[in-house]
C-alpha cells in the first residue's frame, strides 16, 4: 500500500484502487436520505478503524493507492465519485450538490498529476463518476445510472468521450441515489442488483442484456445494508454486510465474500464501493457497434 497517489498502472496484474483516509469525514449536511438525522452523530475513531479494516482486507488481493484527505470536504473519502476511469482517460465528476463541488479540484489535480487524460462533461450537466457509471466485466459496455444525481444527458457525453457503448438505467428510489448503491457488475459476467431501485423499463433492459443465470437478485434487507455497494477484485467480494442466503449464493458462483462493517459510512449513504475507485480499468479496443449507430440510438432511450 502506498501513502499517496502513485502510478495508476499496476504491473503485477492486480487491480488498483484509489482510497482517501477519513481524517475529515463527518456527516455535516444532508444530501441523501441516509444523512438525515445523522449530522454530527458519527464516531470518528470507529470510522477510522472500519476504513483501515477495509483497506487491510482489499490490500491482501489488490493494490491500494491513497490520496490525501483535505479539510472542508468530508465526503472526499468516497473516491468512487471522483470520476469514471477507462484506460488512461478519466471523466471527472461534476457534483449536483454544492456541498460536494469543492471536491472536484482535488480529484482533478490527483488525476492530472498521475498522467491521466482528464475529460469533462458540459458544466451544466451533473455527473457523479463511478457512483453512477460502472464498467461491465465481460462486455464493452458502461452501465449508467440517472434519475437522482447524474443527468440523463451524460449518457451521450460518456459515449462520445470514452468511445464505448453506454446503457442508461433510471433510478427511482431516493435511498439508492447512485447506481453503485444497488447494482454491481461482477467478474465472470455476473450481476448483483436490487431490481426495485429501477423503473420497469430499466429492469427490462437489464434482463435483456444479462442472462438469467448470471443475475444475482438482492432482496430489500440486503440492499438496505448496501450489499450491492461491493468492491469486486477477481473472485473476492468486499462488502459491509450480507445475509447468509446471499453469501451462500455468491459462494456458489465461486466468489469469496469478505464482510467488513462500514456502519459509520452508512450514516452518510456509502459503503465499500463508495470508498474506492478502480484506477486500472482496461482500455476497450473492440466496439460492439459503430460509434455513429450508438449515438443515434440515444433517441430511443
Amino acid at each position: 500500500m502506498s501513502d499517496n497517489l502513485l502510478d495508476h498502472t499496476a504491473d503485477n496484474g492486480k487491480d488498483t484502487f484509489l482510497m482517501c483516509p477519513p481524517d475529515h469525514f463527518e456527516v455535516s449536511y444532508v444530501i441523501n436520505p441516509w444523512m438525515a438525522g445523522n449530522i454530527a452523530q458519527g464516531n470518528h475513531s470507529i470510522a477510522m478503524r472500519q476504513w483501515l479494516a477495509l483497506v487491510e482486507a482489499i490490500a491482501k488481493v489488490a493494490d491500494v493507492k491513497l490520496m490525501p484527505a483535505m479539510p472542508g470536504v468530508p465526503d472526499l473519502v468516497f473516491t468512487a465519485n471522483a470520476g469514471v476511469v477507462l484506460g488512461n482517460k478519466v471523466v471527472l465528476s461534476r457534483f449536483r450538490h454544492v456541498e460536494r463541488q469543492a471536491e472536484e479540484v482535488y480529484f482533478d489535480a490527483a488525476f492530472k498529476e498521475q498522467g491521466f487524460e482528464v475529460l469533462t462533461v458540459p458544466p451544466e450537466l451533473p455527473f457523479e463518476g463511478a457512483g453512477d457509471a460502472l464498467m461491465d466485466r465481460t462486455e464493452n459496455l458502461l452501465w449508467f445510472g440517472h434519475g437522482h444525481r447524474s443527468d440523463a444527458a451524460c449518457a451521450a457525453q460518456l459515449e462520445e468521450l470514452l468511445d464505448i457503448e453506454v446503457q442508461p438505467l433510471k433510478l427511482v428510489d431516493e435511498r439508492f441515489y447512485h447506481l453503485d448503491t444497488c447494482f454491481c457488475p461482477l467478474a465472470g459476467g455476473y450481476l448483483m442488483y436490487f431490481p426495485e431501485a429501477f423503473d420497469a423499463a430499466s429492469q427490462a433492459k437489464i434482463a435483456a442484456r444479462v442472462p438469467a443465470d448470471k443475475r444475482i437478485v438482492v432482496g430489500s434487507e440486503d440492499a438496505l445494508h448496501f450489499a450491492c455497494n461491493t468492491v469486486n477484485s477477481g473472485r473476492h467480494i468486499f462488502l459491509n454486510q450480507a445475509s447468509d442466503a446471499l453469501v451462500t449464493e455468491l459462494q456458489a458462483r465461486g466468489f469469496v465474500v469478505h464482510q467488513t462493517p462500514l456502519t459509520e459510512f452508512l450514516k452518510a449513504g456509502g459503503a465499500a464501493k463508495c470508498l474506492t475507485l478502480k484506477l486500472n480499468e482496461p482500455q476497450q479496443t473492440v466496439l460492439s457497434e459503430p460509434h455513429e449507430e450508438r449515438v443515434a440510438a440515444y433517441a430511443s432511450h
